[in-house]
Order: structure tokens, then C-alpha cells, then sequence
């Protein structure tokens, strides 16, 4: 897939795996990184953007902002946007987690060349898109030129079956491929998933799948483009063309995975791949859940929580924080009445942002914390201090610690 793509947006018949291409790019997407390119950006020289119609901004790391530099910041952006005429725009209210607020609003599409200024991009390629993260100096080159040169990646393949096993989702199925593969083994890599289990998730699962080929070291995650993917962007009112690999496609490596009756799985401190099923970590004491992010903070997921939460308790000394992916999703949470089970049961609902997952604000760790975590790094320091300890695990598994003061098992509960 991801060189048919590549292939397409250069204007050639066909590309292979090490070669050097200029890509027409169909999408730039920013959050504060836009901040970080402006130098660059007016280095350059250009005095505007290449199509001001094929870039979407909006604020997520720290909204609302939390001092007086972030809100400059915020400024800045705010005013760019609206002298190059950058209609989409997503300013706070109207906000949401990046990946998420492109995905929800339909801007991605099946074949589209997607750059975005933020490593998770890879989860945009769910909808069948190569979508890429890059950093300000590229986000530059791609607002001036609306071109950027990429290495075509090999492929990976990785192919799943099986029904998982009771309260057990897409989290837990990335967890088992990253703790076999280990978080570099698909370096610079597309990594198509594919199988039964993959073509039976909704969207909201998909996303999950293509979020986390991040810590696999991956340049995209990518699946294919069927009638699933067709319902859900049938709002756009974009045409529709399918996308999958060809069946004689040829992969540098495949991996199955039979996930039949398999159960939770959790990230232990300090490594996504540091993987152990929840019975093996079941009782470790927590002092923070969160349920947040781009990877798991889908209407889906709050719907999750709030079935576990319904007439229970947040423990007594854990801070239970759920923060929406976007704006869309808060107000679909207040419509179902969620907000309302979420604060009964002694947990803080927040606005949409990235904040609390990369240690940002609202929600940092303190040194001697210990957080389950719906989000998808547990690298040292990424949500607080570096000496805090965190586990990545399902909505399922993280509602549940929340409950009962430590790591447990959603099947129970």
C-alpha cells in the first residue's frame, strides 16, 4: 500500500522499497509545532504557504494554555493562520487532539500523501493513507513547496486472527506485537496489519493499531481501505477509492499473531515492549489512572468506563483523569450522560489535549507515582518525573486499577 501511495504522489508508475522520491503532499497538518517552523518556514523566503486548503491546524498540547509563553505561543499561531488564510483552523473550542481531530472530521482520505508535524501520525494511515510524522524544519519545506522527499519504506506485514477474549480490544492486540517485535524492530518500516480480527475492528480499533507502529520505530502503519473505512467517511462526501496490497505483494517480514481467548495485556515501566498479561502484574498499587490521548480516548472508550464506573467508586487515593480526544467527543460524552458517571464516581474530566500523556500539564507524575495509563509511551519521564512509573494498558484494564486502587484484571471487576 504504502508504495502505491508513494507512487501516486510522485507521478510515477511504480517505486521500490530504498528508493528517493519526491511526494506531492495532499495533507499538512500542525499543532504547536507550527510555532517551531515558523523560523524556518520564513527562512525560506516564501511569503506564503503552497494552499492554504490542504493544511489543517490546531492546539492540543497545551490547551488551555498554562502560562504566559504557552499563550504567546498560541498567539502566534492564531495569527499566521489567519494571514495565510488557513480556513481550518481548530482554535480552543473548536480543538481536539491532532490525529483525532483529523480523523473525526473526515480530512484524510484512502491514497492521500499525509504529513503531519507529530510523531503519531502514523494512526491517520487506519483510513488507508500513508501518513507520516516529521519534524519543524521538513514542516517548513512542506508549507512553502507542498512537496517533501521520502525514502521508500519496506513493508511489514502483520497478519492477526482470532477472537479476543472477554474485555480485551485492539490496546491489548498492539501490546502483544510490540512485546514480540520489541519497539524498533520495524525502524523506518510501512507495517500493513491484516487478518480477520483486523477487518472485524470498527475504526476506533483500527486507529489503535496504526497509533502504536510509533513504538515500533515505524514510518507509517497502514490498513487497508475496505467498507469500514467507507462507512465512516461517507460524511465527507469525498469519493471513495479502495486501497489494499496486492495479493502477490511481496514483504520484507510477516508476523501472525493468533490472538484467539487471549486477555488484557499490560506495558510495564519503562518500555512499550516490557509486556506481561495482566495476571502477572495483577495487585501493583496505583496512585494515577488515566484515560487519555490520541491512542484511547475515543467515544468507545469513554463509553467503557463509564459501563465500569456506573454505581462504583474511584479508590481512595487514586486520581482517576479522563480527558476526551476532542471536542466532538466531550460533547457526545455529555450528551450520554458520561460526564455525569465519571464525576459520581470521583473521577476528573477534563478538556481535550495532549497535555497529562507527554507531561505537559494537567496531570504530571511525580517521582514516586505509580500510573496505568491508556496512552501509548511509558518511556522515562514521559508523563512527569523520570523516576515515576507507568503501565500501558486497555480502557477495560485502566477503569478498572482505577477502581480497585491497583492493576487489575477488567475481567473480573
Amino acid at each position: 500500500m504504502s508504495e502505491k501511495v508513494l507512487a501516486r504522489a510522485s507521478h510515477t508508475e511504480s517505486v521500490s522499497p530504498g528508493q528517493i522520491v519526491d511526494g506531492d503532499v495532499d495533507l499538512l497538518y500542525m499543532h504547536e509545532m507550527l510555532a517551531m517552523a515558523l523560523l524556518p518556514f520564513n527562512e525560506i523566503g516564501t511569503m506564503k504557504v503552497w494552499d492554504p486548503e490542504k493544511i489543517v491546524v490546531t492546539l492540543d498540547h497545551w490547551v488551555p494554555p498554562p502560562t504566559p509563553e504557552i499563550a504567546k505561543m498560541h498567539q502566534s499561531i492564531r495569527d499566521f493562520c489567519r494571514k495565510q488564510g488557513i480556513r481550518r483552523f481548530h482554535d480552543v473550542g473548536d480543538h481536539g487532539i491532532v490525529h483525532q481531530l483529523i480523523a473525526e472530521r473526515g480530512y484524510a482520505h484512502p491514497w492521500d500523501l499525509v504529513i503531519g508535524s507529530d510523531s503519531h501520525t502514523n494512526m491517520v494511515g487506519a483510513v488507508g493513507a500513508f501518513a507520516a510524522g516529521i519534524g519543524a524544519t521538513d514542516t517548513a519545506a512542506v508549507m512553502a513547496k507542498g512537496q517533501l522527499w521520502l525514502r521508500v519504506p519496506e513493508t511489514m506485514r502483520v497478519d492477526i486472527h482470532g477472537t479476543l477474549g472477554e474485555r480485551t480490544g485492539a490496546k491489548d492486540v498492539i501490546l502483544k506485537v510490540i512485546g514480540t517485535t520489541g519497539d524498533d524492530a520495524a525502524r523506518y518500516a510501512a507495517v500493513e496489519f491484516t487478518g480477520p480480527t483486523v477487518k472485524a475492528f470498527p475504526m476506533n480499533e483500527r486507529f489503535v493499531l496504526c497509533n502504536m507502529t510509533t513504538e515500533m520505530g515505524a514510518k507509517v502503519g497502514m490498513i487497508a481501505a475496505d467498507q469500514v473505512t467507507k462507512e465512516y467517511l461517507a460524511h465527507t462526501g469525498h469519493r471513495f477509492e479502495a486501497i489494499g496490497s496486492d495479493e502477490d505483494a511481496s514483504f520484507v517480514k510477516t508476523f501472525t499473531f493468533d490472538v484467539d481467548g487471549m486477555g488484557p495485556q499490560v506495558a510495564c515501566p519503562s518500555n512499550p515492549a516490557n509486556l506481561k498479561p495482566v495476571e502477572e502484574v495483577e495487585g501493583t498499587k496505583i496512585d494515577v489512572a488515566f484515560l487519555g490521548s490520541c491512542t484511547n480516548a475515543r467515544i468507545e472508550d469513554l463509553r467503557i468506563a463509564a459501563e465500569l464506573l456506573r454505581g462504583e467508586k474511584v479508590a481512595p487515593g487514586v486520581r482517576f483523569q479522563i480527558t476526551p480526544a476532542s471536542q466532538i467527543i466531550y460533547r457526545q460524552a455529555l450528551k450520554e450522560g458520561l460526564v455525569e458517571v465519571f464525576m459520581d464516581a470521583g473521577a476528573m474530566f477534563t478538556s481535550s489535549t495532549c497535555g497529562p500523556c507527554f507531561g505537559g500539564h494537567l496531570g504530571t507524575l511525580a517521582g514516586d507515582e505509580v500510573c496505568i495509563s491508556s496512552t501509548n509511551r511509558n518511556y522515562p519521564g514521559r508523563m512527569g518525573s523520570p523516576t515515576a512509573q507507568v503501565y500501558l494498558a486497555s480502557p477495560w484494564t485502566v477503569t478498572a486499577s482505577a477502581i480497585h486502587g491497583e492493576i487489575t484484571d477488567p475481567r473480573k471487576a
